[in-house]
């Protein structure tokens, strides 16, 4: 569709307050849409996990209008994914293109692949287009100033800068995980919602009904006083355990601004193992399986026990060793470049006036807790994935992401179903939450920054304790500081930044 469809379009928003209906040549679609319920947005970062959650996913809704898209990546078929072809059957249904990108030899993405795909699915539902496309996510923010807000899908270094940025241009900042790298930025992004009317959320938010069967069984003592929650996965699917940044690589690709792509970090030579999901693996741009998984998982447990931040966290990465010409040592090298290839992590939540203190554990790389005696009795063993809720008086399995809730062994479960009602609850969808809350300008969105901020603080600390391991760091929250290690202390903000990236 050409400029003009989406000139008339924010117009017809900007002037309509009044109105409950908005003609079908502004907005188009299968109905009606009254200006009070659009939502316009821009899309910042354009890969592979964006095409699934927004161009295939949240575009389809008649009342999210998006308008731009942000990424320092032009188009490339050099992405990594979970599949070769996965994304581009999911996008040639979507579509209902069969044929769409039939000459890809790789999986494709960039910003101008985005536009290409909202326009042609905005076209062929007689839509507004004339997405816009920008390489950097401030020239866009001071271009489309009709914009509610963005939704941020990119690497985690660059998630504090986009989102305060948002923020304080008064833009809804809805965010992937986490929501940022470092402590330091942690509290600056809360900081920047805090101040701002608009509103935040972090797409781990979920609202499954298993979650609140869990918190009704937990609730009424099934398993007595909870004591530890165990939670593991069998990732990463990444490569990690990098032990040196690359000194030398291939060529920038075409149409990639690299420089950019770097945001806050200091520059360094480019090489493709940074980058797409690859980046996940290194401390400078990621924060492993933890920081990619942790926030869908632990934030169900997190709610229902109302776990604080941690009073102290301990990291215990897998050891590497080395050979040269001589000999061979196995010293426990620890990385400061990558995250380690298998890990545990435990944290300590203080007490309230209503339970005694709560350890957290987490689990990578193929770790696991040790099988419960109650699984034995089954002749089970744990899963690949999962999560164990200990009491004084029993153990809840449930799957990764505390669904599926089962007491162990069967028997007792098969004795206690259907002894506990759970109560009615807000059934709103996760993306209902965040849509709604734009909609009626509040900033009630149960995925809201500051609702997850503990977990939040929970697993920048956590990436801490695995570059200063085997120690269990004190954290006092109120001075943002480790009480007994300046080394971890550090580590709480950035050492550089690149000029012109400073957050204050």
């Amino acid at each position: 569709m050409a400029d003009i469809d989406r000139r008339a379009f924010l117009a017809g928003l900007s002037v309509a307050s009044g109105l409950t209906i908005v003609p079908r040549r502004v907005l188009g679609g299968p109905g009606y849409v009254a200006p009070s319920d659009m939502v316009v947005l821009a899309q910042v970062g354009c890969g592979t996990q964006a095409q699934r959650q927004i161009n295939t996913g949240v575009a389809r809704r008649t009342d999210v209008q998006f308008v731009a898209v942000v990424d320092p990546n032009r188009d490339s078929q050099n992405y990594v994914d979970w599949s070769e072809w996965g994304n581009r059957n999911q996008i040639r249904r979507f579509l209902e293109e069969p044929q769409w990108g039939a000459s890809d030899k790789g999986i494709r993405g960039g910003r101008e692949v985005a536009k290409e795909i909202m326009e042609t699915y905005y076209r062929k539902q007689n839509r507004p287009g004339g997405i816009h496309a920008y390489e950097d996510y401030r020239e866009m923010l001071e271009k489309e100033r009709d914009i509610q807000g963005i939704i941020n899908i990119t690497p985690d270094h660059q998630h504090a800068s986009i989102n305060i940025a948002a923020l304080r241009k008064g833009k809804a900042a809805i965010a992937h995980k986490p929501v940022a790298l470092l402590p330091s930025e942690l509290r600056l992004t809360l900081q920047a919602g805090a101040a701002s009317a608009a509103t935040s959320h972090l797409l781990a938010y979920s609202n499954s009904p298993d979650r609140h069967k869990l918190a009704a069984w937990i609730k009424s003592g099934a398993i007595g006083t909870v004591r530890e929650v165990h939670n593991w996965t069998n990732r990463p699917f990444w490569p990690q355990g990098w032990q040196e940044y690359y000194t030398s690589g291939p060529a920038i690709p075409e149409g990639f601004n690299w420089q950019l792509w770097q945001g806050p970090v200091p520059d360094r030579v480019y090489h493709p193992n940074y980058t797409h999901c690859l980046y996940r693996g290194w401390y400078a741009y990621g924060s492993g399986c933890l920081g990619d998984m942790g926030l869908y998982s632990l934030w169900q447990p997190y709610r229902i026990l109302e776990l604080g931040v941690p009073e102290w966290v301990e990291g215990r990465p897998n050891n590497e060793a080395a050979v040269n010409d001589r000999f061979v040592s196995n010293g426990g090298l620890v990385s400061q470049i990558g995250l380690p290839k298998a890990s545990t992590l435990r944290w300590r939540h203080p007490a309230t006036a209503s339970r005694p203190s709560v350890d957290t554990f987490w689990y990578d790389g193929g770790n696991k807790p040790q099988t419960p005696e109650e699984l034995y009795e089954d002749k089970q063993d744990l899963a690949d994935e999962g999560m164990l809720i200990i009491g004084d008086k029993g153990k809840i399995l449930c799957d990764f992401r505390a669904t599926n809730p089962r007491l162990i062994p069967q028997a007792r479960q098969k004795a206690f179903e259907g002894s506990v009602t759970v109560p009615e609850y807000d059934t709103t969808s996760p993306e209902d939450e965040w849509v709604n809350a734009l909609k009626q300008k509040t900033k009630s969105s149960k995925g809201s920054f500051e609702n997850v901020a503990a977990l939040a603080e929970a697993v920048t600390l956590a990436v801490i304790a695995l570059r200063v391991p085997y120690k269990r760091l004190l954290w006092d929250a109120a001075k943002m500081e480790f009480t007994n290690s300046p080394e971890a202390n550090k580590l709480t903000r950035r050492e550089q930044t690149r000029p012109g990236w400073e957050l204050t």
